[in-house]
């Protein structure tokens, strides 16, 4: 009788042509729908998730794939009173074993033979009969965007998150996370919760969640690495004569002197209110911005007019 040929491309939903990087990610996204702890009492769906396996097992290993490359479309070619070996495969031994009717579909049984025992599987039993069993094997990790605030971002503490739970669209499932966040903590930076990523194989242990820090956008501030900067308008008096200006930080307001003759773009600094921990902390620069009145009364005008008239200032040098 002749045996099925399988698509293993097919199968993964992918081309021929796919590489190694594309046919992990085809793996990972069809391992996740189909896992049989994800679809309980599911026979569709544990048979599906055996074939996504055995696809893989295959593909992902360069000498096996080659074997069906070259072996697979001519399959039936070779079969006329049992099974003969291609032309490049006379020195090649094929174990045939006595089961197949296990993990493995007879078609991969035939070509490999049963010692591969990949793909998250593995082979138990002794004798005529086999048994192939879910090898436990560690999920994979995930990843996912925390929003937080520039002010949580600052002060760190305690939080508690919920998230949609990977694998399960539709299905409504969640799982609230207490989270800790670091005081200081960066826009980008990933912060590690052990055993919160993906279910493994097979009883095997979750992966990691990592949660990637988004800090929303600040009305005040703009981050820079680890700086945080403040425009700090300034009358065009405050400028000119110098002045004491209360400045607000992330960590209380600060007063700050302002040296006389100060230009519009010159950045001052507070140090030790940026973002960051320990040595590598970050500073607030104060950018000075120099503002001047729209709406004059007559008495404000004739003083703007009487020191334009005695001033010895000239602000343009060409």
């Amino acid at each position: 009788m002749a045996v099925e040929y399988k698509d293993y491309y097919q199968t993964l939903g992918v081309s021929k042509s796919a590489g190694k990087e594309e046919l992990s990610k085809a793996f990972k996204k069809l391992a996740r729908k189909y896992h049989p702890d994800l679809n309980p009492n599911d026979k569709d769906a544990e048979t599906k998730f055996k074939e996504i396996n055995e696809a893989y097992e295959v593909l992902k290993d360069p000498e096996k794939r080659k074997m069906y490359d070259q072996l697979g479309p001519n399959w039936e070619q070779y079969q006329q009173g049992g099974f003969q070996r291609p032309p490049g495969y006379e020195n090649v031994q094929f174990d045939f074993g006595s089961g197949g009717a296990g993990g493995f579909s007879d078609f991969f049984e035939t070509i490999f033979g049963g010692g591969f025992g990949g793909g998250g599987f593995q082979r138990e039993g002794f004798g005529g009969r086999q048994n192939y069993q879910r090898r436990p094997r560690r999920g994979s990790d995930s990843e996912a965007t925390y929003e937080i605030t520039l002010e949580e971002a600052y002060r760190g503490g305690e939080k508690t998150i919920t998230l949609q739970e990977q694998g399960a669209p539709g299905t409504g499932q969640s799982k609230t996370l207490e989270v800790k966040l670091p005081p200081g903590v960066k826009d980008g930076q990933r912060i590690r919760l052990t055993g919160q990523g993906n279910p493994g194989f097979g009883g095997g242990p979750a992966g990691d969640l990592y949660l990637k820090i988004r800090i929303m956008p600040h009305h005040l501030y703009k981050v820079s690495d680890n700086n945080l900067v403040l425009d700090l308008p300034l009358a065009p008096w405050e400028a000119a004569l110098g002045s004491k200006v209360r400045v607000p930080t992330l960590d209380g307001a600060v007063e700050m002197n302002i040296p006389a003759g100060i230009r519009s773009g010159k950045k001052l600094r507070v140090r030790g209110r940026g973002l960051g921990s320990g040595g590598k902390k970050g500073d607030q620069l104060v950018r000075i911005v120099i503002a001047t009145p729209s709406d004059l009364t007559d008495r404000e005008r004739e003083l703007w007019q009487q020191l334009a008239e005695e001033s010895s200032f000239e602000p343009r040098p060409y």
